[in-house]
């Protein structure tokens, strides 16, 4: 049990310590988005956006639609938001 207890440290530093330097590289971010108020039965189809990266290389923005009332639209943004930076727990 000793070795492995060490073993749960050690394997925590070495997690601190990439946190630390994805942090750092990761320090200066952008956060892209966009928006657009429609009547929702005006809508056929969303697509995705595509951004191009200085190399070269596109990005893929994944659209997303809420409906609702304006308040309703709101909570779900809040949610969105929430979730979406919870998928990188890092920063």
């Amino acid at each position: 049990m000793r070795g492995r207890a060490k073993g749960c440290r050690g394997a925590r530093r070495a997690a601190g310590r990439f946190h630390r330097i994805y942090n750092e590289i990761m320090a200066n971010l952008t956060l892209v988005y966009g928006m657009r108020l429609l009547p929702a039965d005006e809508i056929v189809r969303v697509g995705d956006a595509f951004i191009e990266l200085k190399n070269g290389n596109q990005a893929q923005v994944t659209m997303h639609v809420l409906e609702g009332s304006r308040e309703q639209i709101e909570a779900q943004l809040r949610m969105s938001l929430d979730a979406f930076f919870d998928f990188y727990p890092e920063i």
